[in-house]
């Protein structure tokens, strides 16, 4: 199972910037181990974000994404102390779901 993810959320102007860093190998199943044997897929397929409940970021990745990805997005609103909740789903139905409070 993938570690935790890094939530990191600031609220200036009006707006909420979102920094995530997630810990996932995200292979893709076209790479070899030592042995020339293929190592199985696995990686990211969905990514949903929510303040306080509400959706504010739906995104559908595939195997081209790199080890251990880092995504930044900014929603409107948001205030310090409301909660972000981030999750992932990757293609073998493993899923992580973490959250943070907005600093």
């Amino acid at each position: 199972m993938a570690g935790p993810m890094r939530i990191r959320a600031g609220a200036a102007g009006g707006n909420t910037t979102v920094r995530v860093l997630m810990s996932h190998p995200m292979e893709s199943g076209l790479r070899k181990d030592s042995a020339g044997a293929v190592i199985p897929a696995k990686y990211i397929t969905d990514v949903e974000a929510s303040h306080n409940g509400k959706p504010v970021l739906k995104a559908a990745w595939s195997a081209s994404v790199s080890q251990n990805p880092f995504l930044s997005f900014t929603f409107a609103g948001g205030a310090k102390g409301d909660k972000i909740v981030v999750t992932w789903t990757d293609n073998t139905g493993e899923k992580r779901t973490d959250e943070a409070a907005i600093a």
